[in-house]
């Protein structure tokens, strides 16, 4: 299982003090509010910085790191990923799972694997499985109990059942 996630994309300055918008990306944000330091991602280099203040700005947070202390320095962050552990990311209900324990999972169809999800989209309707066949297609199909009966990312796999949405 994944152990680190992108828990928030870092925004535009806020303000003259060196406040930066970060946005979460479960759309929750006391999880945010809640960390003391963060695990900032740019150019693929990370380094962990301590947050002197944070407040909720709605839908995002405003945060202030040590060290950055002007809209100028903010703005070398603008487009960087906060990075968090599960203890960091929000809590899970039941039911619900982390977007980036489903990558990889087989696809089962009739008691035989048909390909590997590598990745959840948000659609229009709502959220969709993106499915790489073993033919080497990709699919898209609606993320709902209608047509995955399980979902076991602990067992590795998730079921379909109505083959003909790969149609």
């Amino acid at each position: 299982m994944t152990e680190k996630f992108i828990i928030g994309l870092v925004g535009a300055p806020f303000g003259v003090k060196g406040f930066l918008k970060v946005h979460p990306l479960s759309g929750e944000i006391d999880h945010l509010l809640k960390l003391k330091s963060a695990v900032i991602s740019k150019d693929g280099k990370e380094r962990t910085l301590q947050i002197e203040e944070s407040a909720p700005c709605a839908p995002a947070v405003i945060m202030r790191f040590a060290g950055i202390d002007s809209p100028e320095a903010a703005k070398t962050l603008n487009g960087a990923q906060l990075i968090g552990g599960r203890d960091q990311a929000v809590p899970l209900n039941k039911g619900e799972f982390y977007i980036e324990d489903l990558k990889g999972l087989s696809v089962i169809a009739n008691d035989k694997p048909i390909g590997n999800i590598i990745d959840i989209i948000e659609g229009g309707g709502g959220e969709l499985a993106e499915i790489k066949l073993y033919g080497g297609e990709k699919r898209l199909v609606p993320f709902r109990k209608e047509f995955f009966s399980e979902i076991s990312p602990e067992k590795g796999r998730v079921i379909l059942e109505n083959l003909w949405i790969l149609e």
